[in-house]
């Protein structure tokens, strides 16, 4: 080597290597809207003197909470409030950061504010990761206006953000984009030159629009990159391209699956199971089976599935039908012994039972008065007649003195007290006349009925 670093494995008089140019960000990303009115679906938020539109258009910013499905816009946005603003934008991830970042941030946020006179956007994505500590760690800034928090989630804000920030912010709600909404958005992404695939002429009929749109179940984001892909098979695989146009069988294979909205601990997880009970509740095997199947085909514990089945059972069927339970515990048995998916039939076969059963909750308000009776009531002593006496002692006390034993009495009912003294004449259990309930509920008036008259 020279003394000047002269490196003989180069040759300085070769020519310069062009540079290759970066790949271009994903068709998603390239399509974002870059003004209000590109936003599609959220004209409740953004049509013309709406509360939001409004107050961007005003200057007037507030913190606020973004609460809607995956690919509904809320980063979108936040990047046009800041564009309409004209505000510094700083994001911020709920997933890598913590308190520490909270404090670095918020610091340049007042710089900012102090030296350029500009107020400072925090975008917050997945806000709901945050945990308490994280969280709190905002509410001073917020207060001062040194920084506009805009936090998204795709949670229930009321379940997962704390209610000292919540107070301090507006939440708006990002409705699920609609089929129509959808297609209109890759119909501007199939025609758009500059920023879509219009250059490529790439064309794709309705009815495929249509199914990427199905496909991608509301969300934006989803249905242009499984769009980009199918594009991209069909030009390399002549086999699923017919003259440039998108077909179904390069949309299914760019698809795989259709991405349903779920989160085993999150809201979508509760409205799931509400919709199921209810339907089961209203005996419409119909709604049960859907609901049913959208849990399982979202990732549901079976498990969990079944254990609510049971509940069901006897919370609203109870002994309306003794037999409801037995399937239940059946079905459930099926399941732990066959798996998914053959399993899956046993639920589905319960499922239906239930909904067709005849329907009673009388065991379950019986129990509710029950234990509102223990919690409220004094706990009194067990009456004398109906304890054991195994000692001599006990029986000179009186421990079973008066007992009748039913055995002994026509047709074994008895007139004995089975309640404390200050419960004496309290009714729980009122069956209904629905199913075998309607027979028992006979019988208990003919009990009640005789031991009144024994009372007498």
């Amino acid at each position: 080597m020279s003394a000047g670093g002269y490196n003989p494995g180069v040759d300085l008089f070769d020519p310069p290597v062009p540079r290759t140019p970066p790949p271009p960000s994903p068709l998603a990303d390239r399509m974002r809207p870059r003004a209000l009115d590109e936003v599609v679906g959220q004209d409740h938020l953004l049509g013309p003197a709406k509360v939001l539109r409004r107050a961007l258009e005003e200057g007037a910013l507030h913190s606020m909470i973004l609460w809607g499905p995956p690919g509904t816009g809320k980063t979108t946005l936040a990047l046009l409030m800041a564009e309409v603003a004209g505000a510094h934008f700083v994001t911020f991830s709920a997933v890598l950061s913590g308190v520490k970042e909270i404090r670095q941030v918020t610091a340049e946020a007042e710089i900012e504010r102090q030296r350029a006179g500009r107020r400072t956007i925090l975008f917050v994505d997945e806000i709901h990761r945050f945990n308490r500590a994280q969280q709190d760690a905002f509410l001073p800034h917020v207060e001062k206006g040194s920084l506009v928090l805009v936090g998204a989630t795709t949670e229930n804000p009321s379940f997962e953000v704390n209610s000292a920030l919540l107070s301090r912010c507006r939440v708006y709600v990002l409705n699920l984009l609609g089929e129509e909404d959808v297609i209109h958005i890759l119909e501007r992404a199939l025609g758009d030159a500059e920023r879509g695939l219009g250059k490529s002429g790439v064309a794709a009929d309705p009815d495929a629009l249509r199914l990427i749109a199905r496909l991608a179940n509301g969300d934006a984001r989803n249905a242009l990159n499984i769009l980009e892909l199918a594009a991209t098979l069909g030009s390399t695989r002549p086999a699923t391209a017919s003259c440039g146009r998108i077909t179904e069988a390069a949309i299914q294979e760019a698809a795989q699956r259709k991405a349903l909205l779920y989160d085993k601990s999150g809201e979508e997880h509760y409205n799931l199971i509400s919709a199921l009970h209810k339907s089961l509740r209203d005996s419409d095997p119909d709604g049960a089976l859907y609901w049913l199947g959208r849990m399982l085909d979202s990732g549901e514990d079976p498990l969990y599935i079944a254990r609510r089945l049971v509940r069901f059972a006897s919370e609203d069927v109870g002994n309306a039908d003794p037999q409801a339970l037995r399937v239940t515990l059946d079905a459930r048995e099926a399941y732990h012994f066959l798996g998914t998916p053959e399993g899956e039939l046993a639920l589905a076969q319960a499922a239906c039972y239930l909904a067709l059963a005849p329907k009673s909750n009388a065991i379950y308000v019986a129990y509710n008065q029950v234990k509102d009776d223990i919690r409220d009531k004094p706990a009194e002593p067990v009456p004398l007649h109906l304890r054991n006496a195994p000692t001599g002692l006990m029986a000179n006390l009186g421990y079973g003195q008066g007992y009748q034993y039913a055995h002994d009495a026509p047709d074994a009912q008895v007139t004995q007290e089975h309640l404390p003294e200050a419960l004496r004449g309290r009714i729980y259990y009122r069956p209904t006349e629905r199913g075998l309930e309607k027979e028992l509920a006979a019988r208990l008036r003919q009990w009640r009925e005789r031991r009144a008259r024994g009372r007498g």
